[in-house]
């Protein structure tokens, strides 16, 4: 009898290292509300649930921001019970884009300073 791991029906899809597109990470990133997500989970190095982000929008807006991160490559999400765990995908981008993320998150912070946020 076979004991290998069965799929889970929560298991969502991402895309595979080599078929993220600069120009998909760029867009998911465009976005004000997505861009926080990013530099929440670059700061905290770690997974965070999508209830850990206090973000000034609808539960709906919210699943549709991590969804467009997912389907980028920028983050990994997984079901860990019932909380949905999200984290940057930082080696695969850093591999693929040597230097974009650790740019993009520097100008954000930049930005944060020189606008009050």
């Amino acid at each position: 009898m076979s004991t290998a791991p069965v799929a889970s029906s929560r298991a969502l899809p991402h895309p595979a290292s080599g078929d993220i597109r600069l120009e998909a990470v760029l867009h998911a990133l465009s976005d004000p509300m997505r861009l926080q997500i990013v530099r929440e989970l670059a700061a905290d190095g770690d997974e965070l649930t999508c209830s850990q982000f206090a973000l000034p929008v609808t539960k709906s807006t919210s699943t549709h921001h991590f969804r467009v991160l997912r389907e980028a490559g920028v983050i990994r999400q997984c079901y860990r019970g019932t909380a949905k765990m999200n984290g940057l995908r930082r080696d695969e981008l850093d591999d693929l884009f040597p230097g974009l993320l650790d740019a993009l998150l520097a100008a954000a912070a930049r930005q944060a300073v020189r606008l009050g946020g």
